[in-house]
């Protein structure tokens, strides 16, 4: 089997998502996703990649992967290169999936559980659904998209919020209500008024649900490490679960520092790519659990690695999503997988909302946990909507 054609779409309306689809001349066709800068990765695929995959056998996975990130610019980042690879990575193994009728996976080895926790980031219907994703600009909100502007919602009324997902069996839920006075004061300072503010959505939950619900809190790498200490003393009252991404992910000895410094989990990070960062954050004890986005780390092939190699530091695993539909599937084969995955994150926004505008089959999610996908491959497609869209934008490299 080899592969005869890479295809590109993306759209206006969705303009951060990138879809990859894998054609063979088996008939075949492998589908994955990245997410953010999708012109550029577009262009890294057909300028660059196209030349190194096209009349290759894709169930070469691991030599295809190695020759995708064999290239000078691709230095363990989630640039361009590796986002590009992701989308790439996560096709082919789509695509194994369905040449041997199986889920992705049973692919990566089977089933650990027959059920994952998931836990619920606090994101509404309009995030990051434009080009610009900083934190506060791109917060949208759109109360009349449906029942779960849980953004704006963690910001006004974070215990009806809370009181909301319990009653969905959802018992653990992420915020960042930190944001605003980071991106105000560029991470060195913040003032008692928005630390009142900034704090009282925690008041709010554990006056209305007591310790029923986790609370992951979301920093987005805006602080700086002195502030982060503060921040992180500050909120061990309210028994937070992680304190997730709290400064920038350039320095194993800082983040050390700051996991030494307090008694709360520190998680990292969506924003590193490949296995080399986490190793170097792993050998300073800077994170307990183990945080990874397929579509911008290296596809399944790195994020099993990462996975495995968390495990033999014995720390847990939590695959990241609040990107597209694709990707989201993707973490929750490789969620099922590992054997050391802690929670799996998801968006209730996105995933009865928009995800659903885009692919065919979504996960059941049900009493707080997804359940395992069954068609072979990944178990879904693009819908049919999507290639009729006047706003698609397809490009094509073949031999």
């Amino acid at each position: 089997m080899k592969i005869t054609a890479i295809e590109t779409l993306r759209t206006e309306e969705f303009s951060n998502v990138l879809w990859v689809r894998v054609h063979t001349d088996a008939g075949v066709i492998g589908l994955g996703e990245t997410f953010y800068g999708a012109g550029a990765v577009e262009s890294h695929i057909h300028d660059t990649l196209s030349g190194r995959l096209l009349g290759r056998d894709p169930l070469r996975i691991e030599a295809l992967h190695r020759e995708m990130l064999n290239l000078p610019m691709a230095q363990s980042s989630t640039g361009v290169e590796y986002r590009a690879a992701s989308a790439i990575d996560i096709a082919l193994w789509d695509a194994f999936g369905k040449v041997c009728g199986q889920p992705v996976h049973q692919m990566l080895g089977g089933l650990c559980r027959d059920r994952q926790r998931i836990y619920n980031t606090c994101a509404g219907y309009g995030y990051v659904r434009s080009q610009n994703i900083k934190p506060v600009s791109t917060w949208n909100f759109d109360e009349s998209a449906g029942p779960y502007e849980d953004l704006n919602g963690f910001m006004t009324r974070a215990d009806a919020v809370a009181e909301s997902l319990l009653a969905q069996g959802i018992t653990a839920m992420k915020i960042w209500p930190f944001d605003p006075p980071a991106l105000e004061n560029e991470g060195v300072h913040i003032t008692a008024e928005q630390l009142k503010k900034a704090i009282e959505p925690f008041e709010k939950i554990r006056k209305a649900v007591g310790d029923r619900m986790e609370i992951m809190v979301e920093f987005h790498c805006l602080w700086n490490l002195p502030m982060a200490k503060k921040l992180a003393k500050w909120l061990e009252p309210y028994n937070p679960t992680w304190y997730e991404d709290p400064i920038r992910m350039n320095s194993p000895q800082a983040l050390g520092e700051l996991a030494r410094s307090t008694n709360v989990w520190i998680t990292a990070s969506e924003t590193l790519g490949s296995r080399f960062p986490y190793k170097d954050m792993l050998d300073r004890d800077a994170m307990s659990v183990v945080m990874a986005d397929l579509c911008w780390t290296g596809g399944l092939t790195e994020g099993r690695k990462i996975a495995s190699m968390a495990e033999t530091y014995h720390r847990p695993f939590a695959p990241h999503d609040c990107v597209g539909p694709v990707g989201f599937i993707a973490g929750i084969h490789a969620s099922f997988s590992q054997p050391n995955t802690l929670v799996q994150e998801s968006v209730r926004a996105f995933y009865t909302g928009w995800y659903k505008e885009l692919v065919t089959v979504m996960p059941v999610i049900r009493d707080g946990y997804v359940l395992p996908m069954h068609g072979p491959g990944l178990g879904t497609e693009l819908q049919p909507a999507v290639f009729d869209r006047p706003d698609l934008k397809v490009r094509r490299s073949e031999v």
